[in-house]
């Protein structure tokens, strides 16, 4: 989010820009959160998904700080987890499909990261940054 010198420009969609950076990080903080957090970890957490595409005043601060808090489940979360458990049914269907833990933590490491591409490209193009990153 640092990379984006007006925090404003995080709100904006525009074009064929559905999203918005600041949505697409919550989105990926409550990605994390849902499924390692909740399904995975069973911590409790309750999803607002809607409000991931909605919120458009989010402070920068609290998108980094859900997006940190996201990483410290997963690192809890794993490191409690074993090989064993990485062969066994994910708990939750992905698109109606069953899976196993370690093809859907790929899954989600790609998810994410179709995002983050768009987060980049987001950023550059309202920016005017067109160079090659």
């Amino acid at each position: 989010m640092s990379a984006y010198q007006n925090q404003d420009i995080l709100w904006i969609r525009e074009g064929s820009i559905n999203n918005s950076a600041g949505n697409l990080a919550l989105h990926i903080a409550g990605a994390v959160h849902h499924f390692i957090g909740a399904v995975l970890g069973s911590n409790g957490f309750v999803r607002d998904r809607d409000k991931e595409f909605s919120a458009t005043s989010t402070t920068t601060g609290e998108i980094v700080l859900q997006l940190n808090n996201a990483k410290n489940v997963v690192q809890e979360v794993l490191h409690r987890t074993n090989d064993e458990d990485l062969f066994k049914e994910f708990p939750a269907k992905i698109m109606e499909n069953t899976m196993r833990t370690d093809y859907f933590l790929v899954h989600l490491v790609s998810h994410v990261n179709y995002h983050l591409g768009q987060i980049n490209y987001h950023r550059r193009i309202l920016t005017n940054d067109l160079n090659d990153d």
